[in-house]
């Protein structure tokens, strides 16, 4: 992409930090004498206004209630919770466990009509078998998350794929070749993976894309990524979960999602490379 992943989030918390201290100029009041109305250090005003630290819900109330603007509070908030949920450590949110992790998703696949998916590491999870599923989810849990409920999570993930049979809504995957022989799975799981593949790819409202493994490509491979209709991208970095709304940049997903489709073969020579490579894992 030509735009930092993170540039969402920071201008949204950068704009935050801007109007906290519009509002604090307004109300004739200096760092200091914001702070001791605030009973917090000045310089954690000025980190909030410069935006190196996040505020809290909390902070935003003590900050309105001391500039005499408690009717700009709720506006602020709301501001402030979307600036947080552009950008999601794991950690942050995976802390309760998987499970919950993947019923929260589960709302934005059924209001979507049109799904895009790009993949270059895994599968997506709306076309995964239950034993790939749960080999993704045990190797996220045992590196990075204290609480062991992978057999609830797997269960979110499968009742997600429901939309896929169900109502009008398209969807569209595009995957590098690499991801049918490689990640977490063992051989056994790979080949059942790549079973579905197939009977998935002849499903009518779906289109299945496999870019081949080939020198002289026209673009790179991107991190994976998911649009949903035209109003939000999701992304998965190694740091965490971002989430785009901002349209410009949701064109730039667009942009970026036509082009590796273009790259793709898709009908019999993508079952071909399927078959290829179900071959290889036995």
């Amino acid at each position: 992409m030509s735009t930092s992943p993170y540039s969402n989030a920071q201008k949204a918390r950068e704009a935050l930090g801007k109007r906290l201290g519009e509002l604090r100029e307004s109300a004739g009041l200096t760092l200091r004498r914001h702070s001791e109305l605030c009973g917090w250090h000045y310089s954690k005003s000025s980190r909030i206004e410069n935006a190196r630290t996040p505020p809290s819900q909390d902070d935003v109330r003590t900050w309105c209630r001391a500039c005499g603007a408690q009717d700009l509070t709720d506006e602020l908030i709301a501001s402030l919770r979307s600036a947080e949920g552009m950008f999601v450590e794991w950690r942050r949110m995976e802390q309760s466990g998987l499970r919950q992790a993947q019923q929260a998703q589960l709302h934005k696949y059924q209001q979507t009509n049109r799904f895009r998916s790009y993949g270059c590491w895994y599968v997506p999870g709306m076309i995964q078998t239950r034993a790939y599923t749960e080999a993704v989810l045990r190797n996220i849990q045992q590196r990075r998350v204290p609480i062991d409920d992978v057999d609830a999570a797997v269960d979110a993930r499968m009742e997600r794929q429901r939309v896929l049979h169900e109502g009008q809504a398209v969807f569209a995957f595009v995957l590098e070749q690499s991801v049918l022989t490689a990640g977490v799975a063992d051989a056994a799981t790979l080949a059942g993976q790549l079973d579905l593949l197939l009977t998935i790819g002849a499903l009518p409202n779906v289109s299945l894309g496999i870019i081949p493994a080939r020198p002289g490509r026209g673009r790179m491979p991107a991190e994976d990524f998911w649009i949903y209709d035209r109003r939000q991208v999701n992304v998965e970095l190694v740091s965490g979960f971002l989430t785009v709304t901002h349209p410009g940049e949701i064109a730039l997903y667009e942009e970026a999602f036509a082009e590796f489709a273009a790259m793709a073969v898709h009908g019999a020579r993508a079952r071909g490379l399927i078959e290829e490579a179900r071959a290889v894992v036995g």
